[in-house]
């Protein structure tokens, strides 16, 4: 997940994530306010500038509207099996 420190949407879904099961520290945060090379590497893979920017093993979700969407249709627990 590509975050910043000072991000609710941030917080939002590592909560979701955690109510699904997934601990934190399985969370890698790649912090783009620390390190700006990381922002350009987030934009560049994914097409957005803003975070979260969240990726479920290769898979490119979106952010924590995107995420949250998945989980409304049923569809995050079956990819967080994967």
């Amino acid at each position: 997940m590509y975050a910043t420190r000072v991000c609710a949407y941030c917080v939002r879904a590592e909560q979701l994530l955690a109510k699904k099961g997934i601990a934190r520290d399985q969370i890698e945060k790649i912090r783009v306010d620390e390190h700006p090379e990381q922002r350009e590497e987030m934009v560049r893979r994914t097409g957005r500038r803003t975070v979260p920017q969240i990726f479920i093993g290769d898979r490119h979700v979106g952010g924590f509207d995107d995420l949250s969407e998945l989980d409304a249709d049923g569809e995050l627990d079956a990819l967080l099996k994967d």
